[in-house]
């Protein structure tokens, strides 16, 4: 059975390490199939092909793109595209556009509830700094002593309603399905249990997002439980969905499932690399 990994990132946008470092963890993992999968940006995917091709792996280039919906932020994953196409460029480059203005309004945030410089102390992190995240920030309180981890961060300081949050008003779920589409890709909804969405408001992002061309979500991921798979592999084949599979890798260390223990996809489902080899 092959081992695929279609979600994780690395420093051209919030992760840790370089693409090339990223390809040769993950195959130290036992990843067959690989997609480097960095927020709104495509410029580490030809070093990714590379080492995944020097690395024994199949590579499949990826993107994951920020959107807002319903006044929440919400990631979709592209998939299979092709990562030249002058309409994804475009859209990628406006949707990176506001990263620094909100990353310094969560510096000076952050500065009223008592914690100062962290904006500079997030830039230590930050490689491309067209995208400065939330993660960033995370990185530099734990450093600092403020917290003890990155997810004590963002539950004390960079989630909503907490002192640190600021806002961002990304692309619409439309554009970003149009962009990954009109590339020849496939759009994905990421990690769907970590949105704080009623069942009303899911099912009308499921049904808005199938509607616009939309073929998957992801059902295994770091980024859910265990107990969550099979609730998304049963609302997949509910709404017609093909299945996906990711650990949402930053840095070794960091998420909740590594490379060589996430669980594979229930049987249930059809994988969405099903016709791909």
């Amino acid at each position: 059975m092959l081992k695929v990994d279609l979600h994780c990132h690395s420093n051209v946008s919030d992760g840790v390490l370089a693409p090339a470092a990223v390809a040769a963890y993950a195959r130290k993992g036992g990843v067959d199939v690989w997609a480097l999968t960095d927020h709104d940006e495509v410029g580490g995917v030809a070093a990714a092909r590379a080492a995944a091709q020097e690395q024994g792996m199949r590579f499949v280039p990826g993107v994951e793109i920020s959107i807002t919906w319903a006044g929440e932020t919400v990631h979709i994953v592209g998939l299979q595209f092709d990562e030249t196409d002058p309409a994804l460029l475009q859209g990628l480059a406006e949707t990176r556009s506001g990263r620094d203005a909100r990353g310094r309004e969560i510096g000076a945030q952050l500065a009223k509830a008592g914690i100062p410089n962290a904006y500079e102390g997030a830039l230590k992190y930050v490689d491309n700094p067209a995208l400065m995240s939330r993660t960033h920030f995370a990185r530099y309180l734990v450093e600092c002593g403020a917290c003890a981890s990155v997810p004590e961060v963002f539950r004390k300081y960079l989630s909503d309603g907490k002192p640190g949050y600021v806002p961002h008003r990304w692309a619409t779920l439309e554009q970003a399905v149009g962009w990954i589409r009109g590339a020849g890709g496939i759009a994905v909804i990421a990690h769907p249990g970590r949105y704080k969405f009623t069942e009303l408001q899911q099912g009308v992002l499921f049904d808005e997002f199938k509607q616009l061309g939309g073929a998957a979500i992801e059902v295994v991921t770091g980024s859910h439980t265990p107990e969550q798979y099979p609730i998304y592999a049963q609302l997949a084949n509910a709404y017609g969905f093909l299945a996906s599979r990711g650990t949402d890798f930053h840095a070794p260390g960091e998420a909740r499932v590594d490379f060589g223990l996430l669980a594979p996809l229930p049987g249930n489902v059809t994988p969405i690399w099903h016709d791909w080899f």
